[in-house]
């Protein structure tokens, strides 16, 4: 049975049924973003397979949901996956951000800051995309470990990895495998949209591992 079928709210389906459902939504790039590679990369390296339909599995497709949105919607009154009006995003219980700041900075650049290790305050949306679109090019995938809390403050455990097989910033790649686990708190409404969302990991151990492979320049 597919999840079509089951009559789920379009937000909580899987990502690609939601794009395939956006009528006149402003691309970020023009064309909707193809996740045919992820969608790969993810089944062959997940170690969490969600049974469909579970808490575990909507949860999963709707923080995915979001985050295609915060990538590749220019536009936050159109992402279904939140309460617009309403949305704030948080760090490691740093500032409250909007979903036009979202839209704006991009997520990368809310989620780390200023540091010696990246400067957020240096780089706009696209060019902290870039930079780690070349440190991960085949991708830094997301999965659901656990839901700790259900609706309507969802708590739950994520994992983040990827190969650091490209550049960053003036780090050669490692080859290794760069993982980063944290844990989340949205607050949704009755409909399962997202309110808040407060994330917590450790994002300088991220930067860290980014950081160890022998410099360009000296």
């Amino acid at each position: 049975m597919s999840e079509t079928s089951t009559n789920l709210p379009l937000w909580i389906q899987d990502r690609d049924t939601v794009i395939a459902n956006g009528s006149n939504v402003e691309w970020r790039y023009q064309t909707p973003p193809d996740y045919s590679r992820t969608n790969q990369n993810l089944q062959r390296e997940s170690q969490h397979n969600h049974l469909q339909g579970s808490l575990e599995a909507i949860v999963q497709n709707l923080v995915r949901t979001f985050e295609m949105e915060a990538s590749y919607k220019s536009n936050p009154q159109q992402w279904i996956s939140i309460v617009t009006d309403k949305f704030r995003m948080m760090t490691n219980g740093g500032t409250a951000y909007t979903a036009d700041d979202v839209a704006d900075a991009g997520t990368y650049n809310l989620f780390l800051g200023d540091s010696d290790k990246y400067k957020s305050s240096e780089e706009d949306f696209e060019s902290s995309a870039h930079i780690f679109h070349q440190t991960f090019p085949n991708g830094f995938l997301w999965e659901l470990i656990e839901v700790l809390s259900g609706p309507p403050t969802v708590t739950f455990k994520w994992r983040h990895w990827g190969e650091f097989s490209g550049p960053y910033k003036e780090h050669a790649p490692t080859g290794d495998t760069v993982e980063v686990v944290g844990v989340s708190i949205a607050r949704v409404n009755d409909d399962l949209k997202i309110e808040t969302l407060e994330h917590f990991f450790d994002n300088s151990s991220f930067l860290n591992k980014l950081t160890t492979g022998c410099p360009f320049h000296t």
